[in-house]
């Protein structure tokens, strides 16, 4: 890259980021804690009852071994801390998720054999189990297992107490988001467990964080700002955590702590909606942004969960939601299910889990998945990792083969793409959004790319448009690998489904073409599938679709 555009990247990454992102990263790397090791606070024993959390799936497969993020380990060969694993693949190892997974009950033994290897081999303070994330995600998952009726021993106490003090003096500030949430809801968690003043100190930091971050990171219409269904998922988990918690413990809130957990109690309903707006009618989510299967528990679970703490059961979406504040939109009939994206990439200053997919879109038909996003499989800085973040990998158009955001590294994004317009309304049976952005103005002739998506029954249009006629422009839709596309001629094809039923496309613009392409629904996982390209002929594109 030219130094010219290196030197714009670079701007046009920092000059979003806050204060406390730049001198919070060189206090939290200058500054050196020292491990607190004390005899834990006494217990705190709760007031209420604490209900069944969200279940995962199992990642322990026997004593000492994992199957994580799709990929095998044990403790024998690859310790805690293999530098041959992605850090990723570590932090899950540490997070303990498995001591409440599906039937753990049945795997008590393995856990507690695991959780005193852990405290063996894991010196207080080092390694990747003291970074903050995997503390804060511990903490909540040890006392979780102990509200479960499982047994914590002195010497594992006295690590968990040692473990808030650690995590209290390495709060990541500089990181913000859903690091900072989950950071103060670990204090929350210690801060109910344990009682006495200092169990008092972590559940007041943790408040007092928790009322800014939670104004700050729900948007009005339930939204978890950064804009991915998993980690809108995981912040619902979170909230429905502490409603449990906080009702468990409840006489040991002052006022102000009550009227918080009431807040969150007021939270729920709307995230739920949003979760449901941005899920298939197969139960998963769609995925924008960084989003794949089996990180967050799944919505049915989450769904269990929440009536399982007493909150009602959902009412059905209409067949035009339009979530406004995040910039999303469901549009569905008898027959199909069109989520798009007509959002902006995610809070200026924290884009980190974003991708290039501005005017993107997911398509089930008949309670299948027909046109897909990329998902994730990967974090890091790999070639993989920038390909999945790209313009290409999405159901929306790239110009002259760029990103229409400028995602780069693995969690950076330079200039990036916002939307001009956005219009949803209903007209009888018929049912449309539009939108537009400006992610192409950078480039030659300044095009400005608009999306019109029109669903009726048994119909189905979404068309293009580039400002500039002479711009390289192609649109991509990704097919799930489970359907079967095929090219008639003509600008016309058939979409076979699993079930056998048939869609009917028909495209104008340039002549197409079906490229393989991959699909990644889980992390570690890489799909075969196809991509149907519609290239823009002077600046225009239509893909209809009809069934029945």
């Amino acid at each position: 890259m030219p130094a010219l555009q290196t030197v714009e990247r670079y701007w046009e990454t920092l000059r979003w980021l806050r204060p406390i992102q730049f001198y919070g990263r060189a206090w939290f790397k200058l500054s050196q804690p020292q491990v607190d090791a004390r005899p834990s606070p006494p217990r705190r024993r709760p007031s209420g009852a604490f209900v069944t959390p969200a279940r995962r799936k199992p990642s322990l497969t026997g004593p000492g071994a994992f199957t994580l993020l799709n990929e095998t380990g044990n403790l024998a060969s690859n310790g805690w801390d293999d530098r041959k694993r992605e850090k990723l693949w570590c932090y899950n190892q540490h997070y303990f998720d498995d001591l409440n997974a599906v039937d753990a009950p049945e795997r008590r033994a393995w856990h507690q054999a695991l959780l005193q290897h852990w405290l063996a081999y894991n010196p207080p303070g080092e390694g990747t189990a003291s970074e903050p994330y995997p503390t804060s995600l511990r903490i909540v998952n040890w006392i979780k297992w102990a509200l479960a009726g499982n047994e914590l021993d002195q010497p594992l106490r006295d690590s968990l107490a040692a473990q808030a003090r650690w995590l209290s003096k390495r709060i990541e500030w500089h990181l913000l988001g859903n690091h900072l949430f989950a950071n103060a809801k670990a204090l929350v968690f210690a801060g109910l467990w344990f009682d006495g003043s200092e169990a008092q100190a972590w559940l007041d930091t943790g408040f007092s964080i928790l009322a800014h971050e939670t104004a700050e990171q729900i948007l009005p219409d339930g939204g978890q700002f950064e804009l991915s269904p998993m980690y809108h998922a995981l912040a619902l988990e979170d909230l429905l955590d502490l409603v449990n918690l906080t009702r468990a413990f409840g006489a040991a809130l002052t006022d102000r702590q009550r009227r918080l957990a009431a807040r969150w109690t007021e939270l729920v309903p709307p995230m739920r909606r949003w979760l449901s707006a941005l899920s298939h009618p197969d139960g998963e989510i769609a995925f924008f942004n960084d989003a794949a299967f089996d990180i967050a528990p799944p919505p049915s679970e989450l769904d269990r969960y929440a009536k399982d703490l007493g909150f009602d059961a959902q009412t059905p979406l209409d067949s035009l939601t339009w979530l406004a504040h995040s910039g999303y939109a469901r549009l569905s009939n008898a027959d199909v299910a069109l989520i798009v994206d007509m959002a902006r990439i995610g809070p200026d200053y924290l884009p980190g889990h974003a991708h290039a997919d501005t005017l993107s879109f997911e398509l089930s038909a008949f309670g299948q998945r027909v046109f897909v996003n990329s998902g994730t499989s990967v974090y890091g800085t790999s070639a993989e990792r920038q390909r999945q973040r790209g313009t290409a990998a999405h159901n929306t158009v790239t110009v002259s083969g760029q990103n229409s955001s400028d995602v780069w590294s693995g969690f950076r994004v330079g200039a990036r793409a916002r939307p001009l317009t956005t219009y949803v309304a209903r007209r009888g049976e018929l049912l449309m959004a539009e939108a537009s952005h400006d992610g192409y103005l950078r480039r030659r002739n300044r095009p400005v790319h608009a999306r019109r998506w029109e669903l009726a029954p048994k119909h189905l249009l979404v068309e293009d448009r580039v400002s500039a006629p002479d711009a390289a422009a192609d649109a991509h839709f990704h097919v799930h690998p489970n359907v079967a596309v095929s090219a008639t001629g003509n600008g016309a094809g058939t979409l076979i489904l699993p079930d056998g039923a048939a869609i009917q496309w028909r495209a104008e613009g340039g002549d197409v073409r079906i490229e393989p392409s991959t699909w990644h629904p889980e992390f570690g996982v890489s799909l075969p599938n196809a991509c149907l390209i519609v290239p823009l002929a002077a600046g225009q594109a239509r893909l209809e679709l009809r069934w029945g």
